[in-house]
């Protein structure tokens, strides 16, 4: 890469910092958001699933627009909506205007860590591309820690507006620098010059004909149908650790927002081993170790009869998500190159879909106290998961090194 899509790759991976903290800020609130709106803890949830639908859903606007008007330029727009729907959340009087602005959040966040995704599928050779993108996956495992982190810090000490108000603050700035390097760098002429991009008219029609051209695809439906799978098993109960580990084993939020660091801090293990374990166990191997890991965390937070256990489990799941995920996420890169922004952004919206179902169907037990069980059937469901993907996945031969 040159040293301009250098800059532009540490630059859309502060704006992915942003995107999952935005995502992940809620997971600890809970608890404290149920009692200041009088909810249950279930009802509650609908924070982090209106964020999960909006995100899903948009992908599917995001994906064309990234390919017709080029993916910088959409990310750019994306990061400087998500400031302002962030202070807007920070101002909400009540629950509904809070579940509608994060409903607007997810909607604009949408179109950051898919498109930079589709990006370095662009830019970045095959042998090199599940490298690159564990650099971006460093940046936002990074945010996601920070988020749930800071969302139980904030709750406890400066109050759970602070941290949207934060949010906003380092959104703009990161939309600032993406924009002024785009107007200095070559990096924006990954798609259409202006002048055709203002030319050009969406049409549903076109679009439409193009996702069904994909769905045709049996390579495309396979990894679409995986990873929904994965969003509904692993990231479904990823929303209610917090909770398990107040209410389980009486932590404050901070606390168990601190243990949450810890599934992220998994994530940076593998972001950094990457290219090592790559080598070693091959994209199949990784998979289902991957998976295995997950099971195994998601049982010892279910059953574990202390919390240092607990924490054992939020690390080991965090470990085996990222080396599960980002093989998924190499697939998908390379799924259908001829149309890639549309491919991978289907991929982001059939994962988060999966998110909110997971997050709907787990939000229905957490109230009745059903939370080990329902962990330990996504157990039993990610080693299948594993095991499925393990036998499917594209075999490449190991990476040198």
């Amino acid at each position: 890469m040159t040293p301009a899509h250098s800059m532009m790759l540490r630059l859309v991976g502060l704006a992915a910092f942003c995107s999952m903290a935005s995502m992940r800020v809620c997971d600890p609130m809970l608890v404290e958001l149920s009692r200041e709106f009088q909810v249950t803890t279930g009802d509650a949830s609908a924070v982090i699933a209106a964020f999960a639908v909006a995100y899903g859903v948009l992908q599917l606007v995001y994906g064309p627009l990234g390919d017709m008007l080029g993916k910088v330029r959409v990310i750019i727009a994306a990061t400087a909506a998500c400031a302002l729907f962030s202070a807007l959340t920070a101002l909400a009087p009540t629950f509904t205007v809070l579940v509608v602005s994060r409903a607007a959040m997810g909607a604009a966040a949408a179109g950051i860590i898919p498109l930079s995704m589709a990006w370095i599928g662009d830019q970045v050779a095959y042998e090199q591309r599940q490298e690159t993108l564990a650099r971006l996956m460093g940046a936002t495992v990074t945010g996601m820690m920070a988020g749930q982190w800071f969302g139980g810090f904030a709750t406890e000490t400066l109050g759970w507006r602070t941290a949207f108000g934060v949010l906003a603050v380092m959104f703009f700035a990161a939309a600032a620098l993406l924009l002024r390097h785009a107007r200095t760098g070559d990096t924006h002429r990954d798609g259409p010059s202006p002048s055709t991009a203002a030319a050009a008219a969406f049409s549903m029609a076109a679009y439409m004909a193009s996702t069904a051209a994909l769905l045709r695809m049996p390579r495309v439906r396979w990894v679409l149908t995986v990873v929904a799978l994965e969003g509904a098993l692993a990231f479904g109960t990823l929303a209610f650790v917090p909770a398990r580990m107040v209410d389980g084993f009486g932590l404050s939020a901070s606390a168990a927002g601190g243990v949450m660091v810890l599934y992220g801090v998994g994530g940076l293990v593998y972001s950094v081993f990457a290219r090592r374990w790559l080598a070693l166990l091959g994209e199949r191997g990784l998979a289902l170790a991957g998976a295995s890991q997950i099971a195994l965390g998601l049982l010892l937070l279910a059953w574990a009869p202390d919390v240092a256990w607990a924490v054992l489990g939020s690390f080991l799941a965090g470990l085996g998500f990222y080396m599960l995920h980002n093989t998924l996420q190499v697939q998908a890169t390379q799924m259908a190159p001829q149309a890639r922004g549309t491919a991978v952004t289907l991929f982001a919206s059939l994962l988060f879909l999966g998110q909110s179902t997971g997050v709907l169907v787990v939000a229905f037990s957490v109230d009745r106290g059903w939370l080990p069980p329902v962990f330990s059937a996504a157990a039993l469901g990610m080693l299948v998961l594993g095991y499925m993907v393990s036998r499917q996945v594209h075999a490449r031969a190991p990476v040198a090194g």
